[in-house]
């Protein structure tokens, strides 16, 4: 998550005249997020205090790396005046899988593990979880991971089209085909294969 971009925005922005929220509740979200919070917790108010200075669920959803369907939820409490029940709402904290933890794991698998900070190139059902359970205070188990992503048609591994269009163009131009080849015994259909023929003696 950006957060020193969301800082520099929510620091320059004159929030003395939000679009949504009130004096006290913007005073709480401000306060609120000075403290240890959990990530998830964080992510739900810099997503009402962005959205109350005017910005998009597009830009919202860039700058927090959130899927749309949690800018959605929460810009719509920060829209019906509930921004105060940032910490009281289940929503990121459900007992089953929902819909904004189903679209953030498509998101997430069809994504760089790298553009999350991590070092690794490709997602494994552990870290997927891993992560989800860090962002949005859900956990599930790894089998469970999987289920989901076969379900939707996805999977941590790459297909052989991915890999092959991943390949440098050094390594894709040194491929040989060996149908180029001819064996050097396989005669042409002019050549001809000469024959000796050898003189027997009779002792007779």
């Amino acid at each position: 998550m950006a957060h020193k971009e969301v800082e520099d925005i929510l620091m320059s922005a004159d929030i003395s005249h939000g679009k949504y929220l009130t004096s006290f509740q913007r005073k709480l979200l401000l306060k609120s997020l000075q403290a240890d919070l959990p990530e998830f917790y964080c992510q739900r108010i810099q997503i009402m205090l962005l959205a109350d200075i005017g910005k998009s669920q597009t830009e919202i959803c860039r700058l927090i790396k959130c899927c749309p369907a949690t800018a959605r939820h929460w810009i719509h409490m920060a829209r019906s005046g509930m921004a105060h029940q940032w910490k009281l709402s289940p929503i990121g904290r459900p007992k089953a899988v929902n819909e904004e933890y189903l679209e953030r794991l498509q998101e997430l698998v069809k994504n760089d593990p790298r553009d999350y900070g991590y070092s690794f190139r490709r997602w494994t059902a552990n870290w997927l979880n891993k992560h989800l359970a860090k962002e949005l205070g859900v956990k599930v188990s790894d089998c469970h991971i999987k289920r989901l992503l076969k379900q939707m048609g996805l999977s941590t591994r790459q297909s052989a089209k991915n890999i092959t269009k991943n390949l440098s163009p050094e390594v894709n131009s040194s491929q040989i085909s060996i149908s180029d080849l001819k064996h050097k015994y396989v005669l042409e259909d002019n050549e001809v294969l000469p024959i000796h023929f050898l003189k027997l003696e009779s002792n007779s």
